[in-house]
């Protein structure tokens, strides 16, 4: 899902560019929002983060420029929208996405999204090495832990050990709730207070004792108000 925000001080161009974009060819699905105040859309961005941006230039309570500058470590591409051909190298240096005349030409907005996909497959690339790859901090040193690699965590009181697939344990000196923050993928269920557990690695669930067995054979206790809500994750019958 893309997200788009588009800032344009004319409702009549908001609605044009809005019905141009879904007429494009798309990658993924898009979830647009239109913001007719450049004031109101410095809110509505940091409540929203959006992928990408489409703004005016020209408008009266803030031209687009400026707006940009209540963004200086902003998370999104910009593609600039205006009736005024003078702005290409001031567009450039904002480091802009795009830069589109207005009337807004089909073809050009196609070719457009053709950049935000690639903007968008780089950007997401990039998170995904970031992401698979975990640091945990334990005995002076900081291991960087593929969550794949991980089968379960068990709290000690305010020490957290994280067993591996490999047999290895790193041991962490922070509560089990601080380390799980680490690990909030959907894989990663805690079923007790004690314990996360990497759903991947469940072989055995023991309704009578409310127990699972893991692929390395540790077993692992599954706390009452927990049952429900595991079953559901691992589409077991009840």
């Amino acid at each position: 899902m893309i997200k788009i925000i588009l800032i344009d001080d004319e409702k009549d161009a908001l609605e044009a560019l809005e019905w141009k974009i879904k007429k494009c060819k798309h990658v993924d699905e898009l979830a647009i929002v239109k913001c007719s105040s450049p004031v109101v859309a410095i809110d509505l961005i940091n409540e929203y983060h959006p992928d990408i941006v489409f703004l005016d230039i020209h408008m009266v309570e803030m031209d687009g420029f400026t707006f940009l500058e209540r963004f200086p470590k902003r998370s999104f591409e910009v593609v600039f929208t205006t009736a005024h051909d003078e702005y290409g190298i001031a567009a450039v240096k904002a480091e802009a996405l795009d830069y589109l005349l207005k009337p807004i030409d089909l073809d050009e907005l196609q070719l457009t999204f053709l950049k935000i996909d690639r903007y968008l497959t780089q950007k997401y690339q990039g998170e995904k090495l970031v992401v698979d790859r975990i640091n945990i901090a334990a005995d002076g040193k900081v291991y960087l832990v593929a969550k794949e690699s991980v089968m379960y965590l068990q709290a000690d009181k305010s020490y957290t050990t994280i067993f591996l697939k490999s047999g290895k344990k790193i041991i962490a000196t922070k509560t089990l709730k601080e380390i799980q923050k680490r690990f909030d993928y959907p894989e990663f269920f805690r079923v007790h207070n004690s314990y996360v557990i990497n759903l991947n690695y469940v072989t055995e669930y023991n309704k009578g004792h409310s127990e699972l067995t893991l692929s390395d054979g540790t077993i692992v206790s599954v706390s009452r108000r927990k049952k429900n809500e595991l079953i559901e994750k691992l589409h077991l019958d009840k």
